[in-house]
């Protein structure tokens, strides 16, 4: 007998206005998030990606109405997701597509929603992968960038992601979903700027900052000994703080800058992440390629 079997008997929610449909609802706000440590997963592929990385998912909620409509593969596919969701805890619970629709994510409905324990730490335990660059983002805005740069992040190989100073949160459920569920297995640290750079002067943490106004063009910068790639909100860059800390020289930070030629002045957050990162892959393939002979 299937896991959707085994809980046919179970009463499943119709109303919209169930007041478990209107508490997970609440999830999508930032403060309900952070004081349930709980947050929304959209999507059969985030949600199978929380579970490879054995984060806690608490209960998934299915739109037991579309199962039905679905074909004999997406039917064993979705069913398979259940049996592993509940083989690892969680409860399963079906919903009406009415009442599903109100916890989905705009009219993206997938036919699961999961309710998952999942928080990010401050710098104290953070442990990034070694031997590879990370991100420090200050003030990241827009759930879409941040989500992208954690892509890029999984894509490119990096340790890890620092986030800082006000802004959206990697357990926003657009981040996640933007993130295609990678934010479950990158590293994730969240503190204020001021103790993010207590940790990187700690380290002797070499910082590549992309600034409008950067001395270096991004690809002549040296992405050697695993920098730390820092990026400013879209809106109003970095803060001062680095700079002035640069400049005392507490920290080690060489400013860098994209040329554009075009009417635009600034590119995208997401896709300055994704240039400069790109540009220390191919650096650090290029030194394994090419190893410097040891001085003697």
């Amino acid at each position: 007998m299937s896991v959707l079997q085994s809980i046919t008997t179970t009463e499943m929610i119709m109303s919209p206005s169930n007041a478990r449909v209107r508490s997970t609802m609440k999830l999508r706000d930032a403060s309900v998030r952070r004081e349930r440590g709980l947050t929304l997963i959209d999507g059969q592929r985030e949600i199978k990606r929380c579970l490879t990385a054995k984060k806690q998912i608490v209960e998934l909620f299915f739109d037991a109405d579309l199962f039905l409509t679905l074909s004999d593969t997406d039917q064993k596919n979705f069913e398979l997701l259940l049996s592993e969701a509940s083989s690892q805890t969680a409860s399963l619970t079906p919903l009406s597509t009415r009442a599903f629709s109100k916890i989905a994510f705009g009219n993206r409905n997938e036919g699961l929603v999961a309710v998952a324990r999942f928080q990010t730490d401050s710098i104290a335990h953070f442990e990034p992968h070694s031997d590879a660059p990370i991100f420090i983002l200050e003030g990241i805005e827009k759930p879409g960038n941040l989500g992208a740069i954690f892509r890029t992040a999984d894509a490119a190989g990096f340790g890890g992601i620092i986030i800082c100073g006000k802004g959206t949160d990697a357990s926003n459920p657009a981040v996640i979903r933007a993130s295609l569920g990678t934010v479950f297995s990158m590293p994730i640290a969240c503190d204020t700027t001021a103790i993010v750079m207590q940790w990187c002067i700690s380290r002797k943490q070499n910082i590549v900052a992309a600034t409008p106004d950067g001395t270096t063009c991004w690809h002549a910068v040296e992405f050697a000994n695993q920098p730390a790639i820092l990026l400013g909100s879209e809106a109003h860059g970095l803060s001062s703080l680095w700079l002035e800390a640069a400049t005392k020289k507490n920290i080690a930070l060489e400013t860098v800058a994209l040329p554009m030629l075009g009417l635009a002045d600034s590119l995208n957050v997401s896709a300055t992440a994704a240039v400069l990162a790109y540009e220390s892959l191919r650096q650090r393939e290029a030194s394994l390629e090419n190893p410097q002979p040891k001085s003697t």
